[in-house]
């Protein structure tokens, strides 16, 4: 799960500093500009979880649960963005929003996790 969560960033991460470049290049796209800073955002939440995966302080299903709910609002989420600048056209009705929708949920589920899980011991 921790290789998984620091590719995750990494793909994230450069995709948002892809995307913040090219908003500078291309008139008008600050709405590809709000997606890369959501990549950006969020490529230091998987490392963060990635930590936190290795050192056990959430359960795993938790984890994985708010790692799925991130992953996949993230993917809605900047994927429809981008693709109403690049293609001229949304996802699909509703996945910016349904997106968004996800990464608060996967926010909600670290926070309930995390409140729930219990530490490893010593």
């Amino acid at each position: 799960m921790t290789r998984l969560l620091t590719v995750l960033a990494g793909v994230a991460g450069a995709l948002g500093v892809a995307l913040w470049a090219m908003s500078a290049h291309r008139a008008g796209s600050d709405i590809l500009s709000t997606a890369a800073n959501f990549l950006l955002l969020h490529a230091s939440a998987f490392l963060a979880l990635a930590l936190v995966a290795h050192v056990r302080l959430l359960a795993r299903g938790w984890l994985m649960l708010a790692a799925g709910l991130l992953i996949t609002g993230l993917a809605l989420f900047c994927g429809d963005l981008s693709a109403r600048v690049f293609l001229g056209t949304r996802i699909f009705p509703m996945a910016a929003p349904i997106g968004g929708t996800l990464l608060l949920a996967g926010w909600l589920a670290l926070a309930f996790g995390g409140l729930v899980s219990r530490p490893p011991r010593g």
